[in-house]
């Protein structure tokens, strides 16, 4: 929300500096996010007088001045205005000062071989207005010397930041009204403007939608005459970023700004029968005033006529039925929505306005005749015109809230003491009306229309302690027992901290994304997980389902990372994923996820070709991050079914036992591949966290310390023959567990076919590190462990080779 000094003092009076309202809005809860001075930007312009003015020797559009800066002598400057001439007085940028529309630094040159010193400016140039056939002439008596910043004044303009409970503080006047009651000035009252019709409304206006529109208020003014506005009006709605249009509109959006109270003008000529506020047919479009169309559902509320839809309610206006200079007669529309129907319309259709983000939020029911008045009267000063009476269809919801409410509770919930008178002078200054005791507490508190974000009790605490000063809070530390303080961190958090960091210290590069997605890349990935989240109030359409896993996002972030030019990615996060549980209760469950994309290594000598990602290097880096997570690795189980979003040839599963997965790894389907616009090969995996058993014993991660064994271990190596669909990996776990007081490690190092080998066998070379303990091996002690890997490789058809 944006505002300028000047406009804010027309509401309240104070004269409080810059900093200080700045420092008492930060105070209050609403954030200063900057503050721009328009004088800054006037730095090295000079009020100036021209002494004479001469064609230009090679030019006939330019003409050479000499100017009068007020100090020393004259100075030489070429100018192309046509309305450069003798006499006048304008302003002149020095060199070294920069032009304010195009940052144009200015300084000594020449012009077809005649010398220039500087500029003399337009109000575009200055960004001061959308003259730009000439410079600024200024009154005679200016005085010639001063610096333009100091003679035209300055307007400090505020740039803060509104949280989504305080809708009443998107117009200046509640933002007035906070600072007033912090003690920075008189909240001056809203004008009571009555303005009586002169004939009937000549326009039918209802509200066919009651639960959408509860209140549609409106009349006609005739014989209107739209133009500019005037300066004032257009120097307040650029101060608040807005762009000044014709006085019609303007006003329109001065009342938006001013009160927080949208309105809107329809071009009476444009109309045809009555004007309704009605649910849209399904499929119907309109053409909004941003010259976009949009279709609508029967889920909208719009405004309408006999001829079709002219307005999205509470949104946008529509293109055909806008006001233009040709307008005579105007019909002004000021009404209540419901602020649920209008947050779902505007996500449907992703359209965001200054309206929308009002009427979503809440305004005040009761502003809706005093706004009309206003909006009327204020018409009637800048285009003239003629009122009809206010035909009002429906109410707004006027039944006010009454919160019971005890002084003592400042004391209890906020920490500081306040007293009573000062409670009450907070609180009526705010709007909210005292009257008591009620049944149940010393106070009955009336609630104002215009905040709507106020339940109960506690929200009446925090206005209290908000505008007395949370500052004045004073800062206790909670109690703890005395000594050494014990961890608080879960044994979830720790292994999470612990993969996070090993995760890193691999080369992997952590992504944060959203956990919503668009529904359909969720639904890429919710196959047997029990069906998608879906959210009721969304973010937006594109952030509708709970993500059923980290690696969608993840390959959007990669999508996003390839398209401006990375060749290569190592991309992972730990998160929740959000599946369905039993009777439809959330089962969160903590994931790594984990995508290489595109090159591994890049083209080389020594390589030739790049080399990509393939399936074996997402199964690495799910083995080495499930051994950090304490996963008894060597107990794995590679076996098929990682999804239909995986490659089915080229992915598996790490299991415990065929039920408890706790990995799938495996190359990118193709078509979802395609789905997600990615056209290098993607390698990934996804780490069930949630699914590592507990170690048996064991606290925490802490590991026993180090001591290395007095005897040097010993390898011996085996070549079986087995079966050629026998999985390696197979073979290996059971010759690891054949002699498990001697064998501590066993390696695949060979796999042949050929020459030498039975058809449909395939030949399995593994080396076998053992440990001796307390003495070395004799021979007969080998034999034994030997004959242990034999007869444990046979219960897979495994023959020792010859």
């Amino acid at each position: 929300m944006k505002f300028s000094l000047s406009w804010l003092k027309q509401y309240l009076a104070t004269e409080a500096t810059v900093d200080q309202i700045a420092d008492t809005l930060n105070a209050i809860g609403l954030e200063v996010e900057g503050i721009e001075d328009p004088a800054a930007k006037l730095a090295g312009f000079r009020v100036a007088r021209v002494l004479t003015a001469a064609r230009h020797p090679d030019a006939d559009k330019l003409q050479v001045l000499t100017v009068d800066t007020g100090e020393g002598e004259p100075l030489q400057v070429v100018c192309g205005a046509p309305n450069a001439r003798a006499g006048l007085v304008g302003v002149l940028g020095l060199p070294g000062a920069t032009v304010p529309a195009n940052g144009l630094v200015l300084k000594k040159s020449a012009i077809r071989c005649v010398e220039s010193n500087g500029m003399m400016c337009s109000t575009r140039e200055l960004e001061l207005g959308e003259d730009h056939d000439g410079i600024i002439e200024l009154p005679e008596d200016a005085p010639v010397g001063t610096a333009f910043a100091d003679y035209h004044g300055s307007d400090p303009v505020f740039d803060i930041a509104i949280t989504p409970n305080r809708p009443d503080c998107m117009g200046v006047y509640g933002i007035a009204r906070d600072l007033a009651a912090a003690g920075l000035g008189t909240l001056e009252p809203i004008a009571k403007v009555e303005i009586a019709g002169s004939f009937p409304c000549p326009v039918e206006i209802r509200t066919d939608d009651p639960e959408g529109c509860p209140a549609f208020f409106g009349r006609v003014i005739r014989g209107v005459r739209n133009g500019p506005s005037p300066q004032w009006l257009q120097d307040r709605l650029k101060s608040a970023g807005q762009r000044p249009i014709s006085a019609l509109v303007d006003a329109t959006n001065y009342m938006m700004l001013a009160y927080g109270r949208p309105a809107h003008a329809y071009d009476l000529a444009r109309l045809n029968g009555a004007v309704v506020a009605r649910r849209a047919l399904a499929g119907e479009t309109v053409t909004a005033l941003n010259e976009k169309t949009y279709t609508l559902d029967a889920e909208m509320t719009v405004i309408a006529d006999d001829a079709g839809v002219h307005d999205i309610a509470g949104i946008m206006g529509g293109e055909h039925s806008g006001c233009s200079e040709a307008t005579t007669d105007v019909l002004l529309e000021i009404a209540y929505f419901d602020p649920e129907r209008i947050a779902r319309t505007g996500r449907k259709l992703n359209l965001t306005s200054d309206a929308r983000s009002r009427f979503e939020r809440g305004i005040d029911p009761a502003f809706l005749d005093t706004g009309l008045a206003h909006l009327t009267g204020l018409i009637q000063t800048l285009c003239g015109g003629e009122a009809s009476e206010v035909v009002r269809a429906g109410a707004a919801p006027a039944t006010p809230k009454v919160v019971p409410f005890d002084p003592a509770l400042v004391d209890r919930l906020g920490g500081v003491s306040v007293p009573p008178d000062e409670q009450k002078r907070i609180l009526e200054s705010l709007g909210f009306v005292l009257a008591g005791p009620a049944a149940d507490a010393a106070w009955a508190v009336t609630v104002p229309g215009w905040r709507p974000d106020i339940d109960g009790a506690p929200d009446i605490v925090e206005e209290v302690v908000r505008i007395h000063g949370i500052d004045k809070v004073a800062s206790v530390a909670l109690p703890r027992a005395d000594g050494v303080a014990r961890p608080t961190a879960t044994s979830a958090q720790k292994l999470e901290r612990r993969v996070r960091r090993a995760a890193a210290a691999r080369g992997l590069q952590e992504a944060v994304t959203w956990s919503f997605l668009p529904t359909p890349e969720a639904e890429a990935f919710a196959g047997g997980n029990g069906g998608l989240w879906i959210l009721a109030n969304p973010i937006s359409e594109d952030m509708k389902a709970m993500r059923p896993s980290l690696l969608p996002g993840l390959l959007s972030a990669a999508r996003r990372n390839l398209d401006r030019g990375a060749s290569g990615l190592r991309l992972f996060e730990i998160g929740r994923r959000y599946l369905r549980g039993d009777a439809g209760a959330s089962d969160e469950r903590l994931t790594l996820g984990l995508v290489l994309v595109g090159e591994k290594a890049a083209r080389g000598w020594a390589t030739g070709k790049a080399v990509p990602f393939d399936a074996y290097d997402a199964k690495a880096e799910a083995m080495a991050l499930l051994a950090e997570a304490g996963a008894p690795v060597d107990k794995l189980q590679v076996m098929d079914e990682a999804g239909p979003q995986f490659h089915p040839g080229q992915s598996a599963t790490l299991r415990l036992g065929p039920k408890t997965v706790l990995a799938r790894f495996g190359m990118l389907h193709p078509g979802v591949a395609r789905q997600f616009d990615i056209d290098a090969p993607v390698a990934l995996a996804e780490i069930h966290l949630d699914a590592i058993p507990p170690r048996k014993g064991a606290a925490g991660f802490a590991r026993a310390h180090y001591a290395p064994p007095a005897l040097q271990p010993v390898k011996r190596d085996y070549a079986f023959l087995v079966p050629a669909a026998l999985p390696a990996g197979d073979l290996v776990r059971v010759v690891q567990g054949a002699d498990k007081a001697n064998i501590v490690a066993a390696r695949l190092f060979d796999d042949f076919r050929g020459q030498g080998v039975p058809d449909g066998q395939k030949s399995l070379a593994i080396e076998v590190t053992l440990q001796p303990g307390e003495k070395s091996y004799n021979e007969e002690d080998l034999k034994a462990i030997a004959d242990n890997v034999t007869r444990a490789a046979a219960k897979l058809g495994a023959v020792l080779r010859g």
